[in-house]
Order: C-alpha cells, then sequence, then structure tokens
C-alpha cells in the first residue's frame, strides 16, 4: 500500500451503502487515507447527507467534533470543507468534504443538524470568508468585526491589508 490517497471499492464500505440508498448523488467520490475515510458530497447535498449520517441508524453519526477549511487557491472551486464525523455508538468515524468556490462561498450551515457547529462555522467564516446559510449567529470569532479581508486565504497579502 502506498502513501498516495487511493480511491476504495464504495461497495465495502457500509456508510457510503446507506447514503447511496438514500440518493445515488449524495456521495461523489470516496477517499481512502492512512484508514480515514473522506466522502465527498456535493454542496447542494450537504445538509441532507449529514441529517441522514445523524439520523440513519445504521450510521448513527452522533457528533460533529471538527470543520475544517482548506484553500486550494489557484484551483476553483479553491475551497474545500471537510467536516470530521463521530458515531460514539458504533466507535466510527468518517469526513464529509465539500468544495465552494471562491467567488460565491456560500454552503449550508450544519447548525440545525449539530448544533455544536456554530463556533466550527463561525471559525471558517471569520478566517476564509465561507458564509454559512442558515446559521443564527454568523459574526467574526476571532478577528475585530471592522477587519477586511480573510486572512487563512492564499491570495491574502502575508504583511496583512493595508
Amino acid at each position: 500500500m502506498s502513501n498516495v490517497t487511493q480511491l476504495v471499492d464504495a461497495k465495502a464500505n457500509v456508510v457510503v451503502q446507506q447514503l447511496r440508498n438514500w440518493n445515488a448523488r449524495a456521495v461523489s467520490q470516496v477517499i481512502e487515507y492512512h484508514g480515514q475515510t473522506t466522502l465527498v458530497v456535493p454542496k447542494e447535498l450537504l445538509r441532507n447527507t449529514a441529517l441522514q449520517c445523524r439520523d440513519n441508524p445504521a450510521l448513527n453519526f452522533n457528533l460533529l467534533s471538527d470543520v475544517t477549511c482548506v484553500d486550494r487557491f489557484p484551483f476553483e472551486p479553491r475551497l474545500e470543507l471537510n467536516y470530521q464525523m463521530i458515531s460514539i455508538p458504533r466507535t466510527a468515524r468518517i469526513s464529509l468534504r465539500t468544495s465552494v468556490s471562491a467567488q460565491q462561498p456560500f454552503v449550508d450551515s450544519l447548525m440545525p443538524v449539530w448544533p455544536g457547529a456554530n463556533w466550527l462555522e463561525r471559525e471558517v467564516f471569520d478566517l476564509f470568508g465561507i458564509h454559512f446559510e442558515g446559521h443564527t449567529d454568523l459574526r467574526r470569532l476571532l478577528l475585530p468585526e471592522g477587519f477586511v479581508g480573510f486572512p487563512l486565504r492564499r491570495d491574502f497579502p502575508t504583511e496583512g491589508q493595508r
């Protein structure tokens, strides 16, 4: 087995089977890397896929542990969101990944699914500028309210805005 990202047989993964049985478009790609499974999800299906992951008794992902973002500049869509989920009863973990354009950085909030997404999404909004639709309190978390720009985007000046 090599260190490179490998696509795995989706039929071997019960999570992928359950999600594709629910909606054939729910998982566009499965990535297995160092024992961690990542499901690539179209952004328009993100919230419903997360609901399915939480509410389906065969999946039971009851904890959202983290939300991270990666700027893939100069590629487009350049912003990649990663949601780390855990099923405590099943002792399983999985990641959902979706991509967002920098020109239209909008995606559904997962606060209605996991209220703990509140500050995680606020941090991503603050540092990358992704707007989470349906978020009840989307405002800066780490930077002052008047701050201009999003410092973790790769095109942000290394010495800040002047």
